[in-house]
């Protein structure tokens, strides 16, 4: 004989169903944040580049165009990263509050749950490859050391 009501058991596995994606909400952030301290250095880095005295380059170095210009392509890429890990967290909530109104409104909404779910795994691999593509952009940066 079960002692608890049925509603009780459907919020209890609702919040059990939710737990996942809860996790991966907790992923995200984590990588937000190092994406948005990358993005912080790179404009910091473009400032002071910007405001600094206008030297000629010498031979071997980049120009100080060339160097802005790849910033603002790293700005770029970091900025696409962080907008489409934002968008799949926000689709992820979107998983959770359906996981619980499906729940309380005794309604089939595992279609709906599954559609976000794509859409925010999706969102996340084009953060992801953005984020890659400006790491990759960044290591190819040479850093000059004075004196060698």
């Amino acid at each position: 004989m079960d002692l608890l009501p049925e509603h009780i058991t459907d919020v209890t596995h609702a919040i059990q169903l939710a737990l996942a994606p809860v996790f991966l909400l907790t992923g995200i952030a984590g990588l937000l944040n190092v994406m948005t301290n990358r993005l912080a250095r790179i404009v910091d880095r473009a400032r002071a580049l910007g405001e600094g005295p206008i030297v000629a380059a010498l031979p071997g170095q980049e120009s100080l165009r060339i160097r802005l210009q790849r910033l603002e392509l790293r700005r770029h890429f970091t900025s696409i990263a962080i907008t489409a890990c934002t968008i799949a967290a926000l689709l992820l909530c979107m998983v959770v509050a359906t996981l619980f109104f499906e729940a309380m409104l005794d309604a089939r909404l595992s279609g709906l749950v599954g559609v976000l779910f794509t859409g925010s795994t999706l969102a996340l691999v084009v953060g992801l490859a953005y984020f890659l593509r400006e790491v990759h952009l960044a290591t190819r940066t040479r850093i000059e050391v004075p004196g060698a």
